[in-house]
């Protein structure tokens, strides 16, 4: 089956200029926006520490963290060649490049800053927010397959796709929609699930970071590696699973400490 997208969406007139064109990703990126936004509040308190004002104040602080943080992290990360011989090109974001463990990075940096500045704990953050991230993941990578972006290895399978802005022409996975459904709808569910067992603070964090971590191991595996970087270790591991495995050891040790805390706190 040959999928024939077009990555705009829609245009819209812009006065002086003319049509502008409204993306999907970025369709995707609002949605994703709105859907932490809307499922922390609706789950947060009233009042108390975490309450739907805060959750509303902290919004922006994190999505700007995850943007900025993004696009360093994809340059640092993914691009740093590029970003020594030309530091400018950090700022030209509309040429694409967003780097979710980079996002990652920038969004803690904003729970460390929002936490510090409104007197609250940071797990005590963290762990909420955690539950509904998932949901703005999911969004964008299902913006990463409208917009054509991140192909799959080539494939056999019967549900294997042609995307038509793909220069090979050949089947692929749907890796972003694998992608989409792991790291979006099944992370969800297991710490929405989890969290409903009221876990001690940091259990949340350290779980969201292991899920992620697993998750992006085995789906990257059906991800074809980036053109200019190819695979970095043995020939089949990538960079995007090589920086995953910190987020997983990192998981573990908030997990443990966690759940030690609570059995020191219990005896």
């Amino acid at each position: 089956m040959i999928i024939e997208i077009d990555p705009i969406a829609f245009y819209i007139p812009i006065p002086f200029y003319g049509w502008w064109p409204i993306y999907w990703y970025g369709i995707s990126w609002l949605i994703a926006i709105l859907s932490i936004n809307y499922a922390a509040k609706y789950y947060a308190k009233d009042t108390g520490s975490i309450n739907k004002t805060l959750i509303d104040d902290f919004i922006f602080y994190g999505v700007l963290g995850a943007i900025v943080g993004g696009r360093i992290g994809y340059m640092i990360f993914y691009s740093y060649e590029s970003f020594t011989r030309d530091p400018f090109a950090l700022f030209r974001i509309w040429e694409g490049g967003l780097s979710f463990h980079g996002g990652l990075i920038g969004v803690i940096i904003s729970f460390l800053i929002f936490t510090a500045y409104r007197k609250i704990s940071f797990f005590d953050l963290s762990d909420h927010m955690a539950i509904f991230l998932p949901l703005g993941l999911g969004s964008v990578r299902v913006g990463n397959f409208l917009g054509g972006e991140l192909l799959g290895r080539p494939t056999e399978i019967s549900w294997g796709l042609v995307f038509s802005n793909d220069p090979l022409g050949l089947v692929r996975h749907p890796s972003q929609l694998y992608q989409a459904f792991f790291e979006g709808i099944i992370m969800f569910l297991i710490l929405f699930f989890v969290a409903k067992k009221n876990p001690p603070k940091m259990f949340l964090s350290g779980l969201f970071l292991i899920l992620y971590g697993f998750f992006r191991t085995i789906t990257e595996n059906f991800r074809t590696p980036d053109a200019h970087i190819g695979f970095d270790l043995f020939d089949f591991l990538t960079r995007g699973q090589l920086l995953s495995f910190p987020m997983i050891i990192f998981g573990i040790v908030l997990v443990y400490l966690s759940l030690k805390k609570n059995n020191e706190a219990v005896s």
